[in-house]
């Protein structure tokens, strides 16, 4: 086959059409051009508002945050306030302050009274306590005790009335013990998992007539049960604010003792302090002993699951001095 006299032309109405063509082409591509333009131009305009909303959200969520917690944190304050000013019943504050006026939150810290400065309890640096010389504490308990009470912030068993204490010829009369957990007093920067505090008083007319104090502490460590805390510990009732009688001779303090050699009862540390509860009255005669006694794990806990960390922080010792024999 040959080529060479093929011939292609093109009339001239057809390459009017395909200009056409090619012109609505073009037209079209434009228009398409123009369409994105503007898509792009909506598309940055929705992202401005989108993130101007997303910041108007956010900034309005933050100022309703801040006034729920504003609205939170005030009633505390008031409640702190009007807790302060209730008047104490005297049966509330127990023999340990009974010179109490007003409730004070029990806690560690030391009210403001600028003028006391003899606070318990204390970190006792035995490399640091003078000698007792020739006026050596001693005490002999001559009680019965007849109730045992659960008032939530401490284990409290109570001693039946005419019930004394002789402490260098001064006759108190004891009152009840109770217990910390952990113990309140530090010896060494030693704290101990549980201190019970004998309380006795004594009206002073030196202190124009006010009672004085006599607690005799006892540290105890764990180890061995201990058959005095044994006597008593089923007859703590479970429910804060109940109280339980206790037959009289079931509960001996000559059972704590005997355990204690004479020796060591008479190993002891004292010096002038405060109560460690409120109102933190300074007028008592401290009584540590220097060795402590033993008590399981599973009595210590018991006590400590009934009253919680009820023991307040050491205070400065200031000018004091604590003696020891």
């Amino acid at each position: 086959m040959s080529f060479s006299n093929w011939n292609y032309s093109i009339s001239p109405e057809k390459i009017s059409a395909m200009d056409g063509t090619r012109q609505t082409q073009e037209f079209h591509l434009d228009s398409d051009i123009i369409s994105l333009k503007k898509f792009i131009m909506k598309t940055k305009h929705r992202n401005i508002y989108l993130l101007l909303i997303t910041i108007t959200i956010l900034f309005a969520v933050g100022c309703n945050s801040n006034k729920k917690e504003e609205k939170q944190e005030a009633p505390a304050t008031t409640n702190e306030a009007s807790h302060e000013a209730v008047t104490v019943s005297d049966n509330e504050v127990k023999s340990e302050a009974p010179d109490a006026k007003t409730k004070i939150e029990q806690g560690y810290a030391s009210p403001h009274h600028a003028s006391e400065q003899a606070q318990s309890p204390i970190n006792i640096i035995s490399s640091n306590v003078a000698k007792a010389g020739k006026d050596e504490v001693s005490f002999s308990f001559h009680s019965e005790i007849n109730a045992a009470e659960n008032l939530g912030h401490t284990v409290q068993v109570d001693f039946q009335p005419g019930s004394t204490c002789i402490s260098n010829g001064k006759n108190y009369t004891s009152k009840q013990f109770h217990f910390h957990t952990p113990s309140e007093h530090l010896i060494d920067g030693v704290t101990y998992p549980m201190e019970m505090h004998i309380v006795n008083t004594i009206i002073d007319s030196a202190n124009g007539n006010k009672p004085s104090y006599l607690v005799v502490g006892i540290l105890f460590k764990m180890g061995a049960e201990n058959n005095f805390i044994k006597e008593f510990l089923d007859k703590i009732p479970n429910e804060e604010g109940k109280k339980s009688d206790i037959q009289t001779g079931a509960v001996k303090l000559e059972d704590l003792f005997a355990g204690i050699s004479k020796s060591e009862l008479h190993s002891c540390f004292s010096y002038h302090g405060s109560l460690t509860t409120p109102p933190f009255t300074e007028a008592v005669q401290w009584v540590i002993l220097k060795h402590p006694v033993e008590a399981s794990e599973q009595q210590i806990m018991a006590i400590e699951k009934m009253e919680g960390n009820n023991a307040r922080h050491v205070q400065a010792l200031n000018d004091r001095k604590v003696l020891g024999q």
